[in-house]
């Protein structure tokens, strides 16, 4: 089995590190793999174990053709065609094409030729990624699954639509959690670091991410401001990242007259960020919309409670009451009761975090490797 030649086609991984340990585990087991990408992340170095299976082909860029106020702009991905020159040349026997772009369109066109098996995998399901409300992209994406051996989805919410939306029969379906972070490249970056001296107030809620509308901040801030209203200030907000949205919410935080309560880090270096989440004691992820949340995962290794908008697909790791609480992305109000709890209650955020630490515990690099790994066995079993 060691000689097979496997595939892999996503277009992106710009914020992608975590593909890196996967990479590592996975070509241990199919050495002959090689990962086709148009964009890698930032400090991408290809002499890290699993990196030199990455070929980066051509340029992907996301054209947007239309704005939408609370979730992901919609549009298309430019990949380069080129991809089909490297699939000749490579001669897979497998293919993992990611989602439905342009390269999945590709590998099923040329999997009667060449006859490779085919596995999409799909990293998870939102409004704005999904086309539910687009006949033309529903009817594209129920033919190329129809080509599809079998998909590998990363959340319960990307199966699901792969189920309703598209009508792949559950038998085909790997539901298998594939988006997770490296704990001990995390937890080592720490020990690496200098520590850094915040003046916090207990609990310090933390935030990670694009200062953008998308992101939900302002619905955060708006529970901030609820519990002003009431009187509630024995907390602080950290705000770790960078976008155009900033200035906006830095007056909504000034008129609502919160200022010294909210600490702002501006963008902080992936490897520096574990100082982040060790100083805080709550994780807020307040998005209106997002196909997974790698920041969740990430928070959930340094054992904090979690406090997740119901609009992202990593919502799934929250049992709610023991390691965390949702809300309504849109609801302050709904937000401002779920921080009141852990204000109130500060013990509860020690066990919360703790519950946090054990689910995580179970998804790592090596069981995503082995997803994949099973995955292609299946595929072949089948024949």
């Amino acid at each position: 089995m060691k000689d097979i030649r496997i595939a892999w086609l996503v277009p992106s991984v710009e914020l992608g590190a975590y593909w890196q340990p996967v990479l590592r585990e996975f070509t241990q087991v199919y050495p002959n793999t090689l990962f086709y990408t148009g964009q890698v992340w930032p400090g991408f170095d290809p002499e890290q174990p699993g990196c030199s299976a990455i070929e980066i082909v051509g340029e992907t860029k996301f054209v947007e053709t239309q704005k939408v106020e609370t979730g992901y702009g919609r549009g298309f991905i430019v990949v380069s065609p080129s991809i089909i020159g490297r699939l000749l040349k490579f001669k897979p026997d497998i293919v993992f094409p990611q989602a439905f772009s342009l390269w999945t369109v590709f590998a099923v066109l040329l999997k009667p030729i060449f006859g490779w098996k085919l596995a999409i995998i799909y990293d998870g399901s939102s409004p704005n990624t999904d086309f539910r409300d687009s006949g033309f992209r529903t009817v594209a994406r129920k033919w190329l699954a129809k080509f599809a051996d079998a998909f590998v989805s990363n959340s319960e919410a990307g199966k699901q639509y792969l189920m309703e939306a598209l009508g792949v029969p559950e038998s085909k379906i790997m539901k298998r959690v594939y988006l997770v972070p490296d704990a001990k490249a995390l937890q080592r970056r720490l020990e690496n670091t200098e520590d850094i001296e915040l003046q916090l107030k207990r609990p310090t809620f933390l935030y990670v991410g694009r200062i953008t509308q998308r992101k939900g901040i302002k619905t955060l801030l708006g529970a901030c401001a609820v519990l002003k209203e009431r009187g509630i200030e024995n907390f602080n907000l950290l705000i770790v990242g960078k976008g155009d949205q900033r200035e906006e919410l830095e007056a909504f935080i000034r008129e609502n007259g919160f200022e010294e309560q909210v600490i702002w880090a501006g963008w902080v270096e992936y490897g520096k960020l574990g100082l982040y989440f060790q100083q805080a004691d709550v994780f807020v992820f307040p998005t209106y919309e997002d196909v997974w949340g790698m920041v969740v995962p990430e928070a959930m290794i340094f054992g904090k409670p979690i406090l997740c908008s119901k609009g992202a697909a990593a919502a799934e790791l929250i049992e709610e009451g023991q390691n965390g609480y949702l809300f309504d992305p849109h609801n302050p109000e709904d937000l401002a009761e779920q921080m009141l709890r852990l204000i109130d209650d500060p013990s509860l955020i020690e066990s919360m975090g703790a519950r946090s630490r054990e689910i995580i515990a179970q998804t790592t690099p090596e069981t995503a490797a082995r997803s994949f790994v099973e995955a292609t066995e299946a595929i072949f079993a089948q024949q």
